[in-house]
This record gives structure tokens, sequence and C-alpha cells, in this order.
């Protein structure tokens, strides 16, 4: 994820919470579950496993999702279109400050090859492009935490929701965008689906600004959490009260 707005002050000397000890032998296999409900259905009905999961809808029509009044202006979530978007999102990847992140340099090949696995897949994970008031400036992944592989790692429940994002040209970073939209998104995401309680992101731990971004925008900082690329900080929004359906 690349840098963003926020101050870079150091918040990364986390310690695992007491409540994810009690959760991580109970909430780590979600993954394993909704593919065994998978297979049962295939069974039952004939319909392949592949399809009986991308019933389900699994993040909500996120096309569908309205548009976010936010401060810095009108920000709207579109899945993104490999033939339209992709040379946009390579161009992106390729810039210094997000490389050192995402690690998706090179032709604009290597872009919508990340694009399409997404797309062909069963929708747990959804690539989409921000703009805000109409143009085109971030890249964003939704995803099912709990049918991730993020859920071998760290304690998630079901319906978690995992964010990715990058601003995309350095003139919109450094000016407040980054914690605007990433509080936005989160309000999407638990308005537009009730059964999520918790949204999640793991930004690099090296990512200072990225993590401080995070926390002006309403997550705390968890845990670290080692995954295979990297130390990450792990983040979390939980639904208030407020909020709940």
């Amino acid at each position: 994820m690349n840098p963003t707005d926020a101050s870079a002050e150091d918040t990364l000397d986390l310690h695992l919470p007491e409540e994810f000890v009690a959760l991580f032998h109970t909430a780590g296999n979600a993954l394993a579950e909704a593919e065994a409900e998978a297979e049962a259905e295939a069974a039952e009905t004939g319909v392949p496993a592949t399809t009986a999961r991308a019933r389900a809808d699994l993040l909500d029509g996120i096309a569908d999702w309205a548009p976010s009044d936010t401060p810095v202006g009108v920000f709207r979530l579109a899945p993104v279109d490999v033939e339209r978007d992709a040379a946009l999102v390579a161009r992106w990847m390729n810039d210094p400050a997000v490389a050192a992140y995402w690690e998706l340099t090179g032709p604009q090949s290597v872009t919508a090859d990340h694009l399409r696995a997404q797309l062909a897949g069963d929708g747990r994970s959804v690539p989409c492009v921000g703009l805000l008031d109409g143009v085109p400036m971030s890249y964003w992944e939704i995803y099912r935490a709990d049918l991730d592989p993020l859920a071998r790692y760290c304690p998630v429940r079901p319906h978690d929701t995992g964010i990715h994002l990058l601003i995309g040209d350095d003139a919109d970073r450094g000016r407040g965008l980054g914690t605007e939209l990433i509080r936005a998104v989160a309000d999407l995401v638990l308005a537009e689906r009730p059964a999520c309680t918790r949204v999640l992101a793991e930004p690099d731990v090296r990512n200072r600004s990225s993590v401080a971004a995070f926390l002006g925008a309403g997550f705390r900082s968890a845990a670290e959490v080692d995954l295979p690329a990297k130390r990450a900080a792990l983040m979390i929004r939980e639904r208030a009260a407020r909020e709940s359906p």
C-alpha cells in the first residue's frame, strides 16, 4: 500500500490482545468452513462448487454501492474493467512510492494479470478504481478477510471485510485524502454489508504514514502479524452500536 497523508508517528509497538488469543482457535478456519459449505451444495445439487460460492455474492454487490459524500468530494468505488483500467493502474503500480509495498512493477501485463486473477475468482476479492468527483485517483481491493489466506495468520470473524488501497498520483498524497477516503470506504462496507461487524487492513509496518492514516480514519492498532511477504500492522474498525443494522 502506498504512503498516504497522515503524519509518520511511531504507532507500531503493538501487542496481541487477550481477545485475539481467545478468538484465534475458532475464527481462523472460516475459509475452510466456507469451502466445505460450497462443496456440500455442489454434491447435493450438481452445481460446480465455484458457482455455488459465487452465488452467495460474497461482497454484496459492490458495483451497486452508493457514492459517498466526503469532505474532499463525492467518492465512488467502481469495479475494475481490465480493458479500461489496466493501463492507469499499471502506471500507479510503477510509481516508486507504490512499488515499495505492492510489488507489481513491470509492463502493463503484470497488472492486468493481477486484476484478471481476482475477476476470474469466486468474488471474495473485488478490485476497484476509486473515483473522486468522477476522476479516477485511487485503487482498492475489497476482500472477504474470513475467506482470505489472512485468516491463517490472525484471528478473523465471519464476514470480516478487508481493504487494500493506493493513492495513484503524488499530487493527491499528503493533503488529507487518504484518511478521508479510508473512513468513507469503511463506512460504505459497514453500511452495505449488514453481516460485517469489522473492517480490517494490514499495511506493512514500515509504511508508517499508511498506518497513521488508518488510525485517523477510526481504526485501531490490534497487533503485528507476520505474513508471507511482510510484517503487517493489523488495523481494525469495529461496527459501533449506532452503526448496527
